[in-house]
C-alpha cells in the first residue's frame, strides 16, 4: 500500500482537508507502517517530518502544520474506534493498534462511507425510524435504510389520517395530504403550500420508497 505522502504529495492540499477527509488516507498509511501490528502517532509523524528526503517523507519545511494536521486525523480516528490502544504497558505509551472494523477497510473510499454514516446522529432521527434503520445506515446501506424509513413513514401517514391497508403509496399520500380535503393537510396554510405538501410526500414515496439506489450513487 502507498504511504501518505504517495497518496497526497501535495502539502497545500493536504493541509486543506478536514481531520476526517485526511483520516481516510491517514487509517490506510499507517497500516503499511506498523510493526507487530502497532504503531504510535508520534513515530508515524516523525517519519512523515523526517528532514532527510524520503519517498515516505514531506521535505516542507511546514512541518509544524503538517504535524498538526495529521494529530487532528489520528484523534477523529481514535474518537472514532478506529485506532485503539493496544491492552497493558504499551496502550499506556502511545502505541495503537486497528480496531476489527479499521481492519476492514483497505481504501480511502471506505473510511469516507465510515464518515458519512457519522454526520447523522441517531438521535436526530425520529424513535420508530431510528430503531428500524441504523443498522443499515451504518454499514453503509443506505439504499435499504431508505426503504425502510420509506415504509415507516407510509405506515405512520396511514395511521395518522385514519386510512386502511389498502391505501398505499402515492395514492394514500396525496389523499392523506389533498389540498382541500386531506385529513393531514394544513388548512391554515395558504393553498400551494398545502399543495406542495402534498407533492412533497407523495414525490418521495414515490421516488425513494424501492431500494433501487446503486452503490455507487451512496453520497
Amino acid at each position: 500500500m502507498p504511504s501518505l505522502p504517495e497518496m497526497i504529495p501535495d502539502v497545500d492540499y493536504l493541509l486543506s482537508l478536514e481531520p476526517e477527509e485526511l483520516a481516510s488516507y491517514l487509517l490506510v498509511a499507517a497500516a503499511t507502517q506498523r510493526q507487530s501490528g502497532l504503531i504510535a502517532m508520534a513515530n508515524f509523524i516523525s517519519g512523515l517530518t523526517s528532514t532527510h528526503s524520503h519517498p515516505a517523507s514531506y521535505s516542507d519545511p511546514r512541518r509544524d502544520d503538517i504535524a498538526l494536521a495529521i494529530t487532528e486525523a489520528w484523534n477523529w480516528l481514535e474518537v472514532q474506534g478506529l485506532l485503539i490502544p493496544v491492552p497493558g504497558m504499551n496502550g499506556s505509551n502511545g502505541f495503537r493498534v486497528l480496531s476489527r472494523r479499521a481492519a476492514k477497510m483497505a481504501q480511502p473510499a471506505d473510511v469516507s462511507q465510515f464518515a458519512r454514516s457519522r454526520r447523522i446522529p441517531k438521535d436526530a432521527l425520529h424513535p420508530k425510524i431510528a430503531e428500524k434503520v441504523w443498522s443499515a445506515f451504518m454499514r453503509g446501506e443506505y439504499d435499504a435504510a431508505v426503504f425502510q424509513a420509506m415504509k415507516i413513514v407510509e405506515v405512520s401517514v396511514r395511521e395518522a389520517a385514519g386510512f386502511t391497508a389498502g391505501d398505499l403509496g402515492t395514492d394514500l399520500m396525496r389523499k392523506a395530504f389533498h389540498e382541500d380535503n386531506g385529513p393531514l393537510t394544513d388548512k391554515s396554510a395558504e393553498k400551494s403550500e398545502r399543495q406542495a405538501r402534498s407533492a412533497l410526500f407523495s414525490g418521495a414515496i414515490g421516488s425513494l420508497q424501492k431500494p433501487t439506489l446503486s452503490q455507487g450513487r451512496q453520497s
